[in-house]
């Protein structure tokens, strides 16, 4: 799975791969073939970006062009359903 957004985001903020790879707790080789979807990216590092950059996974992954992280309420609502 090619993530666009990945590269987009990380750019966005003038982070290197490098710099994220160290965020996600693995290198920077690994981190590119994330990137370039060569590899496809742990749902845990993708967890842990999306709580980084401040967004959710949906965004990450282009399923909604929406930036903003769903509200904690929304999401309690949803696990009680």
């Amino acid at each position: 799975m090619n993530i666009n957004r990945l590269k987009e985001i990380r750019e966005d903020k003038d982070l290197l791969q490098k710099d994220v790879a160290n965020i996600i707790k693995t290198t920077q080789q690994q981190y590119s073939k994330y990137e370039l979807g060569i590899r496809t990216i742990p749902l845990e590092k993708l967890n842990i970006l999306a709580d980084f950059y401040q967004t959710s996974i949906d965004y990450l992954v282009c399923r909604t062009d929406e930036k903003k992280p769903y509200s904690k309420s929304l999401l309690e609502t949803k696990k009680r359903l």
